[in-house]
C-alpha cells in the first residue's frame, strides 16, 4: 500500500507541476494550446517531454531509497559495512566522482541499483541476499558495475533520452492528428484531433520504448566493462554467473535499476541476458 500511495502521489506531483509550467510559459510568451498553433504545440510537447522525466531523475534517490525501505549507512555499525563504504569510496576515487550514499536493503534475492540526479549526488544500494550469497570479490564487482553507471552519467543519460522521446510522441502525434482533423467541422475536428492523437500517442510511445529499452541495455554492457577494467572482467563474469537462476523483485519503478538480469534477450528486456553479458566480457 506504501508504494501504491508513492507512486501515486508522485504522478498526481508531475501532472500538477507541468500545468503550472505550462500556464507559466504560455503566459509568459503569448503562446496558445489551441490546435493550429505550432509553436505552442512545440512548447507544449517540451515540457511535457522533459518535465516527468526531469522530476523522476531528481527524485530517483528518495524514491529508490523509501520504496525498498533502504537504510542509509551513516556510519558502518559492523566489518561488512565498513568494508562496503571503504570499496565504494575507492571505486568512486577511480572514477573521480563524489562519494555516493551507500545503503543496504533487506531482500533475499541478491540485486544491487545506482540511482541518483547526477554523477555528484549518487547512490548506490545492495540488498542483504547479495551481500550473503556472493563471494567479497563477486560484490566488489557488482559495485564496480554500479559505480561505472555513476560514473557513466547513465541516470542523467536516460532521463534526457526518454525527454526527447517523450517530446517526439507529443509533438508528432498531435500534429498529425491535426493534419487528420482539419478538413471537418469545428465540433467534429476536436473529436477527430482528441481521437487520432490519443491512438498515435499510444502507437508512437510503444515505438520510443523499444529505443529506450534499447539504450538501457546498452548502458548495461557500458557498466559491465566499466567494471572489468575496475577489478577484472573474471570477477565480473564470476558475479554475473552468480545471479544465475535469480530475478528482480525490486518495485516495477526502479527495476530496470537492478543489475539482474533476464534469463533471455527480448525487446522489452531493460537488461541484455546474463549469458550475452559474459559473452561480452569474455571478447573483452
Amino acid at each position: 500500500m506504501k508504494r501504491i500511495l508513492l507512486y501515486l502521489a508522485t504522478n498526481l506531483a508531475v501532472i500538477l507541476v507541468i500545468n503550472i509550467v505550462l500556464n507559466i510559459v504560455f503566459h509568459l510568451f503569448g503562446l496558445s494550446s489551441s490546435i493550429g498553433d505550432i509553436k505552442g504545440l512545440l512548447v507544449l510537447s517540451v515540457v511535457v517531454g522533459f518535465t516527468g522525466s526531469i522530476i523522476s531523475l531528481l527524485m530517483s534517490k528518495t524514491l529508490a531509497v523509501r520504496s525498498v525501505n533502504a537504510q542509509i549507512i551513516t556510519i558502518p555499525r559492523n566489518a561488512a559495512e565498513t568494508w562496503l563504504v571503504n570499496t565504494v569510496a575507492s571505486l568512486a576515487n577511480q572514477w573521480n566522482v563524489a562519494m555516493p550514499e551507500v545503503a543496504v536493503y533487506d531482500s533475499d534475492e541478491p540485486n544491487a541499483f545506482a540511482t541518483g540526479a547526477t554523477r555528484n549526488k549518487s547512490l548506490i544500494a545492495v540488498s542483504t541476499g547479495l551481500l550473503h550469497s556472493m563471494s567479497q570479490d563477486e560484490v566488489e564487482a557488482v559495485l564496480a558495475h554500479e559505480m561505472a553507471h555513476v560514473g557513466n552519467g547513465d541516470m542523467v543519460t536516460m532521463a534526457l533520452i526518454q525527454g526527447v522521446l517523450n517530446t517526439f510522441v507529443v509533438f508528432a502525434s498531435r500534429r498529425i492528428a491535426e493534419i487528420i482533423a482539419s478538413n471537418d467541422n469545428e465540433v467534429i475536428e476536436r473529436g477527430t484531433y482528441y481521437l487520432v492523437s490519443i491512438v498515435l500517442q499510444i502507437v508512437f510511445g510503444i515505438l520510443a520504448s523499444f529505443i529506450v529499452l534499447w539504450f538501457s541495455r546498452q548502458r548495461e554492457y557500458r557498466a559491465d566493462a566499466g567494471a572489468a577494467r575496475l577489478v577484472g572482467a573474471n570477477k565480473m563474469i564470476a558475479a554475473l554467473q552468480r545471479l544465475k537462476g535469480e530475478s528482480s523483485d525490486l518495485p516495477q519503478g526502479i527495476a530496470a535499476l537492478g543489475i539482474a538480469s533476464a534469463s533471455r534477450d527480448s525487446f522489452w528486456s531493460t537488461h541484455p541476458s546474463l549469458d550475452n553479458r559474459i559473452e561480452r566480457l569474455r571478447q573483452l
